[in-house]
């Protein structure tokens, strides 16, 4: 309740600031300011005023998501859409895909340090940048039960937003999700490797690019 409260204060302080008449139901609703003239409100960087409810999700639901975040939305939801709203100014966005297996030991959320050395060439990339957002979405294999492995992801992505704002990283620029084992990309290339097991060596090997963590930074240069 208290988290909700200071939300609603944060979308109303950045309405008055900006003198814009849009009422507190507008608020819930959009994830964007919008102006008098039924506008997104931009910065003088062109770049759309976030209320504190945006999150990558919801601004894939807002009438204004794909002409204020294209980089960030699925390809099919912007697919003929509007670009970045306005002067030009264009988002640097880089797509780092890093094996699980690299950050942290089998079936574990603890970063390595190899992991953390990985990590910190991200966060230098990032600090290169005026950082709109770093987006890190854990993934497992399929060996294991779907709500572990959930839970896994989701915890692998979590330890990599802890490291980045430790080094640095706003918080509230790093948005986590966890993918569980949804979406493998392996395919069918395992399908003949035996038991599903951990102790099957053959399977863990052959299943190891669905274990990963996508990671994408987007800023303006």
């Amino acid at each position: 309740m208290i988290k909700k409260f200071a939300q609603k204060s944060i979308a109303v302080a950045l309405l008055a600031s900006l003198g814009v008449a849009a009422g507190m139901a507008q608020a819930q609703d959009r994830v964007y300011v919008i102006d008098q003239r039924g506008e997104v409100a931009t910065s003088g960087a062109g770049l759309c005023w976030r209320t504190g409810y945006w999150t990558p999700a919801a601004a894939a639901n807002d009438p204004a998501g794909c002409q204020c975040d294209k980089d960030l939305l699925p390809a099919d939801k912007c697919a003929g859409g509007a670009s970045k709203a306005g002067s030009g100014v264009k988002p640097s966005g880089d797509k780092i895909t890093l094996a699980a297996d690299a950050l942290f030991d089998f079936d574990k959320a603890v970063l390595r340090p190899e992991g953390k050395a990985k990590l910190d060439e991200v966060a230098a990339k990032a600090q290169q940048l005026k950082l709109e957002v770093i987006l890190a979405v854990g993934h497992t294999d399929r060996i294991g039960k779907d709500a572990y492995n959930q839970k896994l992801s989701e915890k692998r992505a979590a330890s990599v937003k802890e490291y980045l704002v430790s080094k640095g990283i706003e918080a509230n620029r790093v948005y986590t999700e966890g993918k569980g084992e949804t979406q493998p990309v392996t395919g069918d290339k395992c399908k003949k490797m035996g038991a599903e097991s951990g102790r099957n060596k053959k399977l863990v090997d052959c299943l190891q690019p669905d274990r990963r963590v996508d990671i994408e930074v987007i800023g303006t240069k």
